[in-house]
């Protein structure tokens, strides 16, 4: 089976390793270039909590010079791979993941007592598909959102990318992000291969991810029943 990726390009190889090991064919088409907001302002470092949904914003913030007032500071991720990374790339000690999606990351924090008084610290994207502060106002927790990095849109599919799919020799595409979905969308209209895009299998990591791509109007379209990349995976293997 010969599957697509459109992450970022660090993304791409890591999700082409494992699939590659599940003796699938790959094809790499970064369609999102991430790039770090060197000049975000942190502030001071009175927050209860730093919050992640992105391992992006973890890299982002390792680079940062307010990086060291936050070390203190409890960490909460909205998985484990981001968690992983928080440790060993950011340097901070005590981190919890959510296993989930933004929902279930803010239920860790909402019911994890930490002290209301000072905002949660959430560095994320710039576009976000749902908010954090709105997810956490029913606990009586605020939040304090700083955009620590931006992902910018490819112009167009490799060609490799775009050949192959002129052919019809793509079986399937993954997507891990609302932003990538759209990329994709937003390069297949570019190409003139719209039709032959939304004929493809699209494998979504969640029902956010999968919205535009149904309004766009494709029609195989199909959601992993957790958040996570094995998940998704999955669909390519159903028992």
């Amino acid at each position: 089976m010969l599957v697509l990726v459109t992450r970022p390009q660090a993304e791409c190889e890591r999700t082409a390793r494992a699939l590659r090991e599940r003796g699938h064919d790959v094809l790499l088409a970064p369609l999102l270039r991430i790039e770090p907001i060197a000049d975000a302002s942190i502030g001071e470092g009175r927050w209860s909590a730093v919050a992640f949904t992105s391992a992006n914003a973890v890299h982002a913030i390792a680079a940062h010079p307010a990086r060291a007032l936050l070390l203190t500071a409890p960490v909460f991720t909205v998985g484990a791979r981001t968690a992983a990374t928080a440790q060993q790339a950011g340097g901070f000690a005590d981190v919890r993941s959510a296993d989930g999606d933004v929902a279930a990351l803010a239920r860790l924090i909402g019911t994890s007592g930490i002290d209301r008084t000072k905002p949660v610290l959430y560095l994320a994207g710039e576009e976000r598909a749902r908010d954090l502060d709105t997810l956490l106002a029913p606990y009586g927790i605020a939040v304090a959102t700083v955009p620590i990095y931006r992902a910018v849109m490819a112009e167009a599919l490799p060609r490799e990318s775009r050949d192959a799919l002129a052919r019809g020799a793509i079986n399937a595409v993954l997507h891990f992000s609302r932003r990538t979905a759209q990329a994709f969308l937003a390069a297949v209209e570019a190409a003139g291969l719209r039709a032959e895009g939304l004929a493809l299998r699209h494998l979504c990591l969640s029902a956010e991810i999968a919205a535009p791509l149904i309004a766009a109007g494709a029609e195989r379209v199909t959601i992993a029943p957790r958040p996570d990349q094995r998940a998704l995976l999955d669909l390519l293997d159903p028992p």
